[in-house]
């Protein structure tokens, strides 16, 4: 095997990726996440971009709000799956009214009563 085939062989690690506030983003980077504090639109796409073109596996941690207008990119890495996992997280001071799309979703379909828990 030659260096270039020793080189192809290895698998990249995966990349820790977190976007959002720059109070949210502070925790984050202690725990070694790539972060992008206060990210444009046109940052968004730039990241995504950047992992579908190069193929890179990813665990992307995304404030909600930040996904609700999903760029092309974005939406392309969330129908995909996989290799690049989206996670989306409440802004600090919406953490307890949070709800997810799953949930809206389970509700929608079973009813407010689905996710309730029994005692």
């Amino acid at each position: 095997m030659n260096a270039e085939q020793a080189q192809a062989s290895l698998v990249a690690p995966a990349r820790m990726i977190a976007l959002g506030s720059a109070a949210l983003m502070e925790g984050f980077e202690l725990i070694g996440f790539e972060t992008y504090p206060e990210p444009t639109a046109e940052t968004l796409e730039n990241v995504f971009r950047e992992l579908l073109h190069r193929q890179q596996a990813a665990l992307v941690v995304i404030e909600q709000s930040l996904a609700q207008n999903p760029g092309h990119h974005l939406m392309r890495a969330q129908r995909e799956g996989g290799r690049i996992i989206i996670t989306e997280i409440p802004e600090i001071h919406m953490s307890g009214g949070y709800h997810s799309r799953v949930e809206t979703l389970v509700q929608s379909i079973l009813g407010a009563a689905a996710l309730e828990v029994e005692e």
